[in-house]
């Protein structure tokens, strides 16, 4: 699996550029499939339905791999291109991009739409707050409950230095401790659990998953 995965967004972002009397209303919003993108447009339709365009963009999928534009009426590759090249060079997936426009009379011409297009989208994506995804190898320590204390502070500083998360912790005949931990930091989790038991407890690698991540 490709450890370098496309980021998303946490929550919808509006933002409003006006060039030469029209507005562009750009809207981003995250989005788990293309049916709910299709959703976010048919719901902005409905709510700005004076609008002359409503011209879209998506990427959609854990590697941005379903990707579709629209220019809505606007001349062929002036907007919905533009402003899925914006979503694919700065790395996003899960996202729909709607911007909408009313035409302030002036024409803009083709390079002045892609201009604009573009710009509503980037400037939108400036103000979202970024969600990283990750490719963590969860790990399971079976700790004695006189332990858990202990392993469990060791793993929560452990974890704050070496790029790793915390999970949920499951007491049973014996204390399930899990860590998620970058594939590359695995060997060193296992040392540093040796060292700190003298042997007695050997770190358990699972499954890879995929961990978002909100930028600081």
């Amino acid at each position: 699996m490709d450890r370098t995965l496309p980021s998303t967004i946490a929550a919808p972002v509006d933002h409003e550029l006006v060039i030469k009397k029209s507005r562009f209303l750009a809207h981003l919003h995250p989005v788990a499939s293309v049916e709910e993108a299709d959703a976010v447009v048919a719901a902005i339709r409905k709510e700005y339905w004076d609008a002359r365009h409503h011209c879209v963009a998506l990427v959609v999928g854990t590697h941005a791999d379903q990707q579709r534009s629209s220019d809505d009426g606007e001349p062929s590759g002036t907007a919905g291109v533009p402003m899925l090249e914006v979503l694919r060079h700065r790395g996003v997936t899960d996202v729909v991009a709607v911007v909408t426009r009313y035409f302030g009379g002036v024409l803009l011409g083709a390079g002045g739409l892609v201009r604009a297009y573009g710009s509503a989208v980037s400037e939108a994506l400036d103000r979202a707050l970024t969600v990283h995804r990750r490719v963590l190898t969860e790990v399971r320590l079976d700790v004695p409950h006189a332990d858990a204390g202990r392993i469990d502070n060791l793993l929560r500083d452990w974890a704050a230095t070496h790029g790793a998360v915390l999970g949920e912790t499951q007491y049973a005949e014996v204390a399930h401790l899990t860590v998620l931990v970058p594939p590359a930091e695995l060997a060193a989790l296992a040392d540093d659990v040796a060292a700190a038991t003298a042997g007695t407890l050997v770190p358990v690698p699972g499954a890879e998953r995929i961990v978002d991540v909100l930028s600081p």
